[in-house]
C-alpha cells in the first residue's frame, strides 16, 4: 500500500512505514532493508534490534519512540514527529515491530500523514503472530486439525472493555473452533483463560507461549488453558491456544550458541559478516559500532595522486593492510590496467577477498596475518633487481591514517622506498548510553581492531558501563591493545579472520551440552 506522490504529484514518498519483523533481524523484508539503507531519519520502537538500525547510514538520525507494554504513550506526538521531519524534506523510515498494520498503530500514522499531505509507502513485515509459533515448531493451521486462526490483542482494554467499546468477546471467540493467537496478553493471560473456558473451551486445551519469539533467547512454555494463568511468563510473548499447540515440528535441540548474546563493536558496514555468523551459530549479535570509516583529512587528494603514479609505472608493489584500504584505493583507480606490472600484497585473507571483489588476485598473502608476518614474507628490494641490476620502483602503502608503523618500517628495513598515503581515517563513533548498558549485559564482547576497542572502553568508562565477562579478540595486535588498557582477554582467535573469530567465540561460549528448545510447565 502506498501513496507514491504528494497532492502536487511532484514529490516521491518521504515516509516509509516499515515492518521490522518479529525480532530476528534476518526476517526483515528485502524492501524494508532497501528503504533503511537510504534513510535520513529512523523512528523506531523500543525492542528494535540494533542490527536493523545499523542498516541505516551512520549519519541517519535515530529516534527511539518505544513504549512499555500496556502504555499508550503519546501517539499524537509520534504522528507529529513523522510529519515534521518529512516536511523538512527528509527521508523518514518509521520502523515498527512485526507488521505496521497488526496492532502497530500504522493506520493511525497513515491517517496523520494523509491529513498533512505527506507522501508515504507502507512496507509490510512478518508478524510475530505466525513467526513466533513457527520458530517453535507450531503451525497456526494444520490440515485435518484446524483451518482458521484468529489474532487478538490481549491488553487490558481488550479484556476489560465490552465489545461495543472495542473490547473482545472472548466467549464468542471460544466458539469459533480455530486457533487463537494472543499478542500483548502476558499480564492478563489468567483472565483471558477464564473467559475462554467460560465460552466453552476445555481447560485441557493445549497452549504454547513463546517468549522473545525468533530471538536466540526464545523460550517456549507448553501448558494448558486451565494452567495458563499460573505458569511463569514475561513479555513479550505470543500465546497460541488450540490443538495445534500440541504439535512439535521443530528440532528439539538448538544451535551451539542458542540463548547467548555477543556484542560486536566493528564499524556497521563491517559487522555484517560477524553478525551473520553468530546468528547461524544461534547467538544474538548485538551490534554496537564504536568506530566509523571516514575519508582522509585531505579528502582523498593524496590517494588520487598515488593512483595516477601507479598508472605511470612508479611502483613495483602495492601493499594493502586492510579491506578498507582496498575499497578506498580502488575507488580512485578508473582502470585495473593501471596496475601494469606492479605486484599486489594483502596482509590476510579478508584483504585478499576485498581485492578479488575488484578482480585483482593478490600475489602475496602471508600465513601470519599481521604486518610483521607480511614483512617476513616480503622480498628484499635487492631480490627485485632486474638482470641489468637496475633498481625497481617503490612500494605504495595505502592505509589508515595513524596506522601502526610496523609495516612501513619493516618494508624500509628490506631496502624498499615506501610511499605511505592515507586511504581513510578510523574515527570514534558515539554510542547511546542505553546501548552501552545492553552491551555490558552480553555474554561476550568481540573486538576486531584496537581502534574499536579503545572507543568502546572510553565510552563505557564515561557512563560507568561494565564489560561482558568474556572478551575475545581477533588477533594479537588487538589483544595487546586490550592488555594495555587493563582489560583481561579471555581468548584470541588462532586464525586472525572473521571465521577464526567466530570459531573462538563458539569455543568459549558453547555449553558442554546443547540446551533444550522448550521448557514445559
Amino acid at each position: 500500500m502506498s501513496q507514491d506522490k504528494a497532492p502536487d504529484g511532484d514529490r516521491p514518498a518521504t515516509v516509509y512505514l516499515v515492518g521490522a519483523g518479529p525480532g530476528d533481524p534476518g526476517l526483515i523484508t528485502v524492501r524494508g532493508a532497501e528503504v533503511l539503507a537510504s534513510a535520513e531519519v529512523v523512528v523506531h520502537d523500543r525492542l528494535t534490534d540494533p542490527a536493523l538500525l545499523s542498516l541505516a547510514p551512520a549519519r541517519a538520525e535515530r529516534i527511539d519512540v518505544g513504549k512499555q507494554p500496556d502504555d499508550r504513550g503519546d501517539q499524537g506526538a509520534i504522528n507529529a514527529l513523522l510529519v515534521e521531519r518529512a516536511q523538512k524534506g527528509l527521508r523518514v523510515v518509521r520502523l515498527k515491530g512485526g507488521d505496521p498494520f497488526v496492532f502497530g498503530r500504522g493506520g493511525e500514522e497513515v491517517l496523520a500523514l494523509q491529513a498533512a499531505g505527506v507522501p508515504f509507502e507502507v512496507v509490510p513485515g512478518v508478524s510475530a503472530a505466525v513467526a513466533a509459533p513457527a520458530y517453535a515448531g507450531v503451525p497456526v493451521t494444520h490440515r485435518g486439525l484446524v483451518t482458521s486462526f484468529t489474532v487478538v490483542a490481549g491488553h487490558s482494554r481488550s479484556v476489560d472493555a465490552p465489545p461495543s467499546e472495542g473490547g473482545t468477546n472472548w466467549e464468542a471467540l471460544a466458539a469459533t473452533g480455530g486457533t487463537i493467537v494472543v499478542l500483548m496478553g502476558t499480564a492478563h493471560r489468567g483472565r483471558i483463560a477464564e473467559r475462554l473456558i467460560a465460552g466453552g473451551l476445555s481447560p485441557a486445551t493445549p497452549v504454547l507461549a513463546v517468549q522473545w519469539g525468533t530471538e536466540p533467547n526464545q523460550l517456549q512454555v507448553r501448558t494448558t488453558l486451565g494452567e495458563l494463568g499460573t505458569v511463569p511468563l514475561g513479555p513479550p510473548a505470543t500465546i497460541v491456544i488450540g490443538q495445534v499447540a500440541a504439535l512439535q515440528l521443530a528440532p528439539a535441540v538448538l544451535r551451539p550458541l542458542s540463548g547467548r548474546t555477543v556484542t560486536v563493536t566493528r564499524a556497521a558496514h563491517q559487522a555484517l559478516d560477524i553478525s551473520k555468523g553468530l546468528r547461524e551459530l544461534g547467538a544474538r549479535a548485538l551490534e554496537v559500532p564504536t568506530i566509523e570509516i571516514a575519508p582522509p583529512s585531505d579528502g582523498g587528494a593524496a590517494l588520487q595522486t598515488a593512483a595516477r603514479e601507479l598508472g605511470r609505472g612508479r611502483y613495483s608493489w602495492v601493499v594493502f593492510s586492510s579491506a578498507n584500504a582496498v575499497e578506498r584505493f580502488f575507488a580512485c583507480v578508473p582502470d585495473a590496467r593501471w596496475l601494469g606490472r606492479a605486484l599486489v600484497a594483502a596482509v590476510g585473507p579478508a584483504t585478499a577477498e576485498a581485492l578479488l571483489r575488484v578482480r585483482v588476485v593478490a600475489d602475496l598473502v602471508p600465513s601470519d596475518h599481521r604486518a610483521e608476518g607480511l614483512v617476513a614474507a616480503f622480498p628484499a628490494a635487492s631480490d627485485a633487481e632486474g638482470n641489468s641490476g637496475e633498481r625497481r620502483g617503490a612500494v605504495l602503502l595505502p592505509q589508515a591514517a595513524a596506522a601502526r608503523l610496523a609495516l612501513r618500517l619493516g618494508l624500509e628495513g628490506l631496502g624498499w622506498q615506501v610511499d605511505v598515503v592515507d586511504a581513510y581515517r578510523t574515527l570514534p563513533l558515539r554510542v547511546r548510553p542505553e546501548l552501552l548498558a545492553r552491551a555490558a549485559q552480553a555474554d561476550a564482547i568481540c573486538f576486531a581492531s584496537p581502534s574499536a576497542l579503545d572507543s568502546y572502553l572510553d565510552q563505557a568508562q564515561e557512563v560507568g558501563a561494565s564489560t561482558p565477562p568474556a572478551v575475545i579478540c581477533i588477533g594479537p595486535v588487538t589483544a595487546a591493545a586490550a592488555v594495555r588498557r587493563g582489560l583481561p582477554v579471555t581468548a584470541q582467535a588462532a586464525e586472525h579472520t572473521v571465521e577464526g573469530l567466530l570459531a573462538t567465540i563458539a569455543e568459549v561460549l558453547a555449553p558442554a551440552s546443547p540446551p533444550e528448545r522448550a521448557k514445559h510447565a
